[in-house]
């Protein structure tokens, strides 16, 4: 009885199945390049904003590994930086 039901079911289903996979196969792939193409976005104005830091132009910025900036040593080379008052842009020997 249960076998004869099922048989019933996906004989009744089956002319269903290739637009439900057509529609779903699509949404996978468009969700796919929806991704990659966030991704690449934030990637991007993350980089920008990134490259708004102006340490290793300063006068300051010692370029040292243990101390990279005596004025602000806590916030040399992060997003703190962006605004530092005692920016000053190294002389151009």
């Amino acid at each position: 009885m249960l076998f004869k039901f099922l048989a019933h079911l996906i004989i009744w289903f089956r002319p269903f199945l290739v637009p439900i996979c057509f529609v779903m196969a699509w949404s996978l792939v468009l969700m796919l390049v929806w991704r990659v193409f966030t991704a690449t976005r934030d990637a991007v104005n993350e980089a920008k904003h990134m490259h708004q830091i102006p340490c290793p132009d300063c006068q300051f910025f010692t370029g040292d590994y243990n101390l990279k900036c005596p004025v602000h040593p806590m916030s040399a080379l992060s997003e703190d930086a962006i605004d530092c008052p005692d920016y000053f842009e190294k002389p151009w020997n």
